[in-house]
Formats: C-alpha cells, structure tokens, sequence
C-alpha cells in the first residue's frame, strides 16, 4: 500500500481518490475548493489544506486538474509539488494537457530527482466512478511498472504508449475521434427526429451494427432526453481539439474534420453551452437546423 497524495478532486479526481482510498492506500487529497473533499473523507482519505501538507510525506503524486497552466502552477508554482514532495516520488498527471508541456515538466522534474508519468484518461465521469477508466501513459517503462497497480485501481486499459508526452499525445488522438463520433450523432438524432421515426428502436438497431459505438451508447439517450448534465464539459473538449489541432499543425498534418470539430465546439461555447456535457453538441445542430433545442 502506497501513501498517496490526490490533487484535484473535481468530477474525475473525486471518485479516482475513492477507488484509491478503498483499495486500502492511505490517500490525502487537496482540492482548491476545500467543499469537493468530503467523499474522499468518507471513504477512509484524509483531507489537506495544503498541496504542500498534501504531499509532504507521499510516496505518489496523482494529479487531475483541467489544464496546462493549472498543471504548471500544481508541480512548479509557489507552494507547490517540486517544492514540497520527497526527491524519489513518482508523479502521476492524470491531467489532458498539452504535450509539449508535458516534455517541458517531465525535464523538469527529473532534473530535481522526481519520476515522472503523464497518465490521462478516456471513460468521462461514468469511467472514473466505475473505475473503468483507459488510461495512456507516457513515461519510463519502470515507472510504470511502479506505477501500473495504482493505474489499474481507477482504470480497466491501461497501457504505456511511450516516453514522456506520448500519453497526451494519444489523449489528443482520442478528443479528437470522440469529438467526431459525438458530432455525428448529434446529426444522426437530428435527422431521425425530423422523420419521426422510433428513436428508441432507431439507436437500439443502430447501435448493433457497424454504428455502434460506446459514444452512442453513452451519449445517445443524453440527447433524446436533453440531459446535458455533465460528464464531460465542451469548455474541456474545447481546450483539447485546441491541443490537437495546434499538435497537427506543429506536426505537419492535415486534420480537416478537426477543424470543422474545433469550430463547432467553439460556437457551442459561445452560445453559452461550454459548462453542459459534450453531447450537447446536439443543441448545435439544432440551432443551425433552426429547431428548438
């Protein structure tokens, strides 16, 4: 059992510090809004007022926070984790950031004696409370060998993708196909609604067949139902199609349907949808339809 600090306890990193606490670990988490840390609480974790009293005695660092800056600011700002961690703690960033970023921390960290992985996640919130979670790590194949028996408490995929970034690098690969598989089916919904057709029986014999997908089966009935609750927020996956398509652009590929995707994203934001779930993409469609959402 490992002593492990959690820092960031939103709609992800809460039910991930739980999973952690029940395995048995003795888990202390951090949360910059102090009210998110009572399920860790319940679940046998301690709560910390402090990233640095949250990571002085811990022999990991797990991460989930929404950004690279606020990523930045956890490991290398005043007060935090390379000012206050034990020299020989493995990091784990849960976080969707950008990949050079992460190369930028990862030189950092280990020039001050830390390991360092970069770990995030596909499976929304519905992933991290069941704990089934995919989870794409770049780093040392040793650290996560070390790190792979805390990996496999909150995740059911967890696979090392390569050095450090290739773990964000994959998750941006996911966004974007994500992002895709959602804005179809918002036009999908859409266009069986203004036929009229049976949508239960409609997405039930669609998703048996080539359509199928696990976007469909999670995000489908959100849009017949108009529950946008999230999940996971468009100003989330707006801010990765931004890492994927900068990524493409520094890269020299050509990624047409992500623009397309990163637009569409954009105008749900500013149309006042950006704290809704991803699958409220539909509204879009709606309003460029002319419908009512």
């Amino acid at each position: 059992m490992s002593t492990i600090a959690f820092i960031g306890l939103g709609i992800m990193g809460s039910p991930m510090s739980v999973h952690l606490a029940k395995a048995g670990h003795q888990v202390v988490g951090y949360n910059l809004t102090p009210d998110r840390t009572g399920p860790l609480v319940e679940a046998g974790g301690t709560a910390a007022d402090s990233i640095a009293k949250a990571v002085h005695d811990a022999d990991i660092v797990a991460i989930m926070v929404p950004d690279s800056p606020d990523v930045q600011d956890v490991l290398a700002g005043e007060g935090g984790v390379f000012d206050n961690a034990r020299r020989d703690a493995l990091i784990i960033d849960f976080s969707s950031i950008r990949p050079d970023v992460t190369a930028t921390l990862a030189a950092d960290a280990s020039s001050r004696g830390f390991r360092i992985l970069d770990a995030p996640v596909s499976g929304g919130q519905a992933g991290a409370e069941n704990a089934t979670l995919s989870i794409m790590v770049g780093g040392s194949e040793d650290d996560f060998a070390t790190a792979k028996p805390i990996l496999d408490v909150v995740g059911k995929t967890v696979v090392h993708v390569g050095p450090s970034g290739s773990g964000q690098t994959v998750k941006a690969a996911n966004q974007l196909i994500v992002a895709g598989n959602i804005q179809v089916l918002a036009e999908a919904i859409a266009f069986l609604e203004a036929y009229g057709v049976d949508l239960a029986a409609s997405v039930e014999v669609l998703g048996g067949g080539l359509a199928g997908s696990a976007v469909l089966n999670q995000k489908a009935q959100k849009m017949l139902d108009r529950s946008f609750e999230p999940g996971f927020r468009i100003d989330l996956h707006h801010k990765d199609l931004g890492i994927v398509t900068s990524a493409a652009r520094e890269a020299g590929v050509v990624i047409p349907m992500g623009a397309v995707l990163a637009q569409l994203m954009a105008s749900a934001r500013a149309n006042g949808d950006g704290g809704l779930d991803h699958s409220a993409l539909y509204r879009g469609v709606a309003r460029l339809s002319g419908k009512d959402n």
